[in-house]
C-alpha cells in the first residue's frame, strides 16, 4: 500500500463563519482505494498547519507506505523542526497521524481502539465543557449550565475564554459565578473551572482557595501557559488539582509541566501529535503518576480519535470533554458522534468509524 495523494482543506460550517472559525481537515489517499481522515488544531482555522501539510509534508509522504506512519511523521517533524517544534507544525503532524491510524484501521478492518490494545470500556461518560462565561453575568452562567445539564453530563466545566492580555480583571465576579454553579448542581456534582490563563499567580491562588471550599474537581490553566514554573507554583500551593497542557505541543514540554508540579496534564490530540502523540503522553503521565485528561473541543474527527485513546487508558480518571455542541457540524458526517443517555459509544466500524457525507462535504469545503 502506498500513499498517492494528500488533501488539506478547511470546512466552513456556516455561511457567516470567519476563516478562523473553520475546521482543518486532511485526507490521505492510497493505491488500494482506502482514504484516511484527520484533523488539525483549528487555531485561526488551522491555515498554518494546512499550509505546511500541502507544501512541505505531502511531498515527503507520496509513494511511501502509510503503515510506516511513526517513522514518516518523525521524519517530517525533524525536517521542519525550525518552524516549531510547537504549534502549527505539531498540529499538522497530528492531523496526518490521525489519518494514518484511520487508514491502518480500514486496512485491517478494526477500530483504532483495538489496534491500540483494546478498550477498558466502550461507553464513555463525558463532561460538558461550557465556554463564554467571562462575558456572561452570574444569571447567564447559570442558564448556560442548566441548558447543558439536559445532555446528562457526568461533570461540568465552566470556561471563561477571557482575553489573555488582562489578568485578575474580576476575581470576586469569577468566584460568584463558581459559587452560583455549585448552588445550581448541588454539593456532590463534579465541577471544574477553566480560567483560560487569566490570573496572576497570587490571583490564581486566591481563586483556587475559593474553589477548594466549593468542592470543585479541578482548576484548569490558572496562569499563562508559557509560565511553566508559575503554573507549578500555583499547583503546589493549592489542594485542588491544577491542570494544564492543552497548549503544550511536545513530550519534552509536557515533562517540564510535570516537573514543575502539575499533577493533571491535558494535551490535545489535534495539537500533540495525534493518536501516536497522545499515547506517548499517556506513557509519560503513567510513569510519573499524574493524571492524563486530554483536552479536546473538536466535535467530529478530533473527538472520535480522542475517544479511541481514552477508552484504552488504564487509569482513565475523568470523563471525556465535550465542547459546546452544534448540530451544524453534523452535516458532513453520516454518523456524527452524539451521546446517548450521557454516554458516548465507541464506533465499531474500521479506523475512526466515521462515515463522510461526500456531497455535504463538497458544499462546505474551502480550498487553502
Amino acid at each position: 500500500m502506498k500513499i498517492t495523494q494528500v488533501e488539506a482543506f478547511q470546512v466552513r460550517w456556516g455561511p457567516a463563519d470567519k476563516p478562523s472559525q473553520r475546521s482543518a481537515f486532511v485526507r490521505v489517499y492510497t493505491d488500494v482505494a482506502l482514504i484516511g481522515l484527520g484533523e488539525a488544531s483549528p487555531m485561526q482555522g488551522g491555515r498554518a498547519s494546512l499550509g505546511m501539510i500541502a507544501h512541505d509534508i505531502a511531498p515527503l509522504l507520496l509513494g511511501r507506505d502509510p503503515l510506516d506512519h511513526a517513522v514518516l511523521l518523525d521524519e517530517a517533524m525533524h525536517m521542519l523542526v525550525k518552524l516549531g517544534p510547537e504549534g502549527a507544525l505539531t498540529g499538522a503532524l497530528a492531523a496526518l497521524d490521525i489519518a494514518l491510524w484511520d487508514l491502518k484501521g480500514k486496512l485491517t478492518g478494526l477500530p483504532i481502539y483495538k489496534l491500540i490494545g483494546g478498550a477498558w470500556k466502550t461507553a464513555l461518560p463525558f463532561y460538558a465543557s461550557i465556554g463564554g462565561n467571562g462575558d456572561r453575568d452570574v444569571d447567564g452562567v447559570v442558564r448556560a449550565v442548566e441548558a447543558r445539564l439536559r445532555d446528562k453530563p457526568a461533570a461540568v466545566k465552566i470556561r471563561f475564554d477571557n482575553a489573555r492580555t488582562t489578568l485578575d480583571a474580576d476575581i470576586p465576579g469569577d468566584i460568584a459565578k463558581a459559587r452560583a454553579v455549585r448552588k445550581l448542581v448541588g454539593e456532590s456534582f463534579p465541577l471544574a473551572f477553566d480560567a483560560n490563563n487569566c490570573y496572576t499567580s497570587g490571583g490564581a491562588i486566591r481563586v483556587g482557595r475559593a474553589l477548594e471550599e466549593l468542592g470543585y474537581w479541578w482548576f484548569e490553566e490558572p496562569v499563562q501557559h508559557y509560565h511553566v514554573r508559575a503554573m507549578g507554583e500555583v499547583a503546589r500551593a493549592l489542594d485542588i488539582t491544577v491542570s494544564a497542557g492543552e497548549q503544550t505541543y511536545t513530550l519534552a514540554a509536557l515533562a517540564d509541566l510535570i516537573e514543575a508540579g502539575v499533577r493533571m496534564v491535558q494535551p490535545d490530540i489535534v495539537k500533540m501529535g495525534g493518536i501516536t502523540g497522545l499515547l506517548r503522553c499517556a506513557a509519560l503521565a503513567h510513569a510519573h503518576g499524574v493524571e492524563l485528561v486530554p483536552h479536546q473541543t473538536q466535535p467530529m474527527i478530533g473527538h472520535a480519535a480522542n475517544l479511541h485513546v481514552l477508552a484504552s487508558l488504564l487509569h482513565g480518571s475523568k470523563p471525556a470533554e465535550w465542547n459546546d455542541p452544534s448540530t451544524r457540524t453534523h452535516a458532513a458526517f453520516e454518523n456524527p458522534p452524539v451521546p446517548v443517555d450521557g454516554l458516548f459509544h465507541l464506533p465499531t466500524g474500521p479506523g475512526l468509524g466515521l462515515r463522510m457525507n461526500e456531497a455535504a462535504l463538497a458544499a462546505l469545503r474551502v480550498e487553502i
